[in-house]
């Protein structure tokens, strides 16, 4: 059980997920945030804080053995190891879910309610007609979105559906409000909205 629940979490890192996360996923985790979320040892220290000193609820909490907690926290030089790759995602992916949740809850009420600002570089344009002005090209986008399209993100997210899920929903999004003018213009016309550089959400 142990061993299965590491190598999907190693899995989930390779897929997009977790550590390897892709920049959508990284921008609306950002913009949840005031504070980074803790990483290396301050990432151990948090969960120890949160499980009140508990080595054997962290163990509980990624699935592995106390003894393998102990040792990374431990004073003593010659018994202290450091978490292996594998182990590092399992706390990162522990620390972010329980990091700030009231911040997160307010952010997300936010951005629902009122919409967000998305800031991206990313290749973006009509999918067709060839040789048009509008056709995709690398474009740097400001652009407010609505709290429908914020609410349509998280629900994605929350499902966990994935980057190309999130593309989707914003190339719809965003070829309505910027090269559909709202919905007067370019009717019918397919968006692309590939490559993306980075992406930052700006909320309230």
């Amino acid at each position: 059980m142990k061993d299965l629940r590491a190598q999907t979490a190693a899995a989930r890192r390779q897929n997009g997920s977790g550590a390897g996360m892709e920049e959508i996923v990284k921008g609306l985790e950002r913009a949840l945030l005031t504070r980074p979320v803790p990483t290396g040892d301050a990432a151990v220290r948090f969960l120890l804080r949160a499980e009140k000193g508990s080595t054997k609820n962290v163990a509980a909490l990624l699935g592995i053995s106390q003894r393998t907690v102990q040792r990374w926290v431990t004073a003593r030089p010659a018994v202290r190891r450091r978490p292996s790759v594998v182990h590092v995602g399992l706390i990162e992916e522990a620390v972010r879910a329980r990091w700030q949740p009231r911040v997160r809850a307010r952010q997300r009420a936010w951005a629902e309610a009122d919409g967000f600002v998305l800031h991206t570089r990313a290749r973006f344009g009509f999918a067709a007609p060839a040789g048009s002005s509008d056709d995709p090209r690398v474009r740097l986008i400001t652009q407010y979105l609505s709290g429908a399209v914020a609410r349509e993100l998280f629900a994605a997210r929350d499902a966990g559906g994935g980057e190309q899920q999130q593309l989707v929903i914003l190339a719809r999004a965003l070829g309505h409000a910027y090269f559909r003018d709202g919905g007067l213009r370019a009717h019918g016309l397919g968006i692309a909205f590939t490559d993306v550089e980075f992406a930052e959400f700006s909320i309230g």
